[in-house]
């Protein structure tokens, strides 16, 4: 098969969709493998450590979307890459369509088959693409936060982990998922005071097994979250229902409560925002406030550390990219249930339930379109 890995177009997305080692495996198992030229350099990768192992390079991103049929990307594509892509044509990458409905128009309008990272699941129900970007993003929200927690940055002044005769920052976690339990290690690890809220009650006894009496722990409803976001310095929000937009839990009457100068840093935006003043940023214009609250919402927060995240993306990646390449797209998804719960758009129709529903459009069962 022919494989292409473009280089990332969208602002400050630093990552790229496959490494040199991954693009080796795909030119060992027989397939062609097509790389824009420059398309790794920001996360460490030379052309000449792509070309050594096999891949072809291309100075533009339309060569490399002329000559796939199979595109390995890191984000959803932007509008101008999605001019690029063609009828038949499979689409490998994250995507987030429940609250991006002009992307998923224009994935519908050009009739591709897409496969989005993070409805793809295990024989356990978890998320194995969406795995290790969750965790990189759920250890950068405690450091991000800290950061924006500085005055000089806009918040309160207060150091995460407090001084002796001095209380540490309040750190509340919505969400027990990856994110929240990567964060709630290193927000621990800095010495905050830590609660954490989720619906799963057997979740919560074991953040109780692993974290004891370090933090707290509070089964989310309207109350908690009302309680524990007034008393917070920092919010972070790492709530998740695969494939569809996240809940608001924390609403816009709920702002004037809060600390001037807390900070919320809002890991759930890619699926909309669990809170509802989230609006996307991007690394170069990262913060905005509201009702005197800062937020943080990067849409693409392992952008920024994309050397880890590229490796760590890959190593997820890759099994299913060979997969697609050896077996080809129908017989990949039809032998694997979890790999087909991936498939969102095919042949001009919605094919993932919650995308569906999110988006309020019909739904073709994957079965049938496969």
């Amino acid at each position: 098969m022919r494989v292409g890995c473009p280089r990332e177009i969208k602002n400050n997305e630093n990552r790229v969709g496959l490494t040199p080692a991954g693009a080796r495996s795909l030119v060992a198992a027989g397939h062609e493998v097509t790389v824009q030229a420059g398309a790794g350099e920001r996360s460490g990768f030379s052309d000449a450590e792509y070309e050594v192992v096999g891949a072809k390079l291309v100075p533009d991103g339309g060569d490399v979307y002329e000559r796939a049929e199979l595109v390995i990307k890191v984000k959803e594509p932007q509008p101008a890459e999605i001019e690029m892509l063609r009828p038949g044509q499979v689409l490998f990458t994250y995507l987030h369509l429940a609250p991006d409905p002009e992307q998923a128009r224009g994935l519908l309008r050009r009739r591709v088959t897409a496969i989005a990272y993070e409805t793809i699941h295990d024989a356990t129900r978890r998320l194995p693409l969406l795995t290790p970007m969750s965790e990189v993003a759920g250890r950068m929200a405690a450091h991000v936060g800290a950061f924006y927690l500085q005055q000089p940055n806009g918040g309160r002044g207060m150091l995460l982990g407090g001084v002796p005769g001095v209380p540490p920052a309040h750190v509340v976690v919505l969400g027990a998922g990856v994110v929240g339990l990567n964060a709630l290690k290193v927000a621990v690890g800095m010495g905050a005071r830590v609660t954490a809220l989720d619906k799963s009650l057997p979740t919560l006894r074991y953040l109780d097994d692993i974290f004891g009496n370090r933090i707290e722990t509070l089964w989310s409803n309207e109350q908690h979250v009302e309680e524990a976001v007034r008393q917070a310095d920092l919010v972070i929000g790492a709530v998740l229902i695969p494939g569809a937009a996240a809940p608001k839990l924390v609403t816009r009457r709920m702002l004037p409560e809060m600390k001037p100068g807390s900070v919320i840093v809002d890991v759930a935006v890619d699926q909309g925002g669990c809170v509802e003043t989230t609006r996307p940023t991007t690394h170069a214009d990262p913060v905005y406030f509201v009702d005197g609250v800062l937020h943080y919402a990067v849409a693409n927060m392992p952008g920024a550390l994309p050397r880890t995240s590229t490796i760590a993306l890959t190593n997820a990646t890759l099994p299913y990219a060979l997969k697609l390449a050896s077996e080809g797209v129908r017989h990949a998804l039809r032998s694997d249930p979890g790999f087909m719960a991936g498939l969102n758009t095919f042949d001009g129709h919605i094919t993932c339930p919650p995308v569906a529903e999110s988006l309020g459009l019909p739904l073709l069962d994957p079965q049938e379109a496969i």
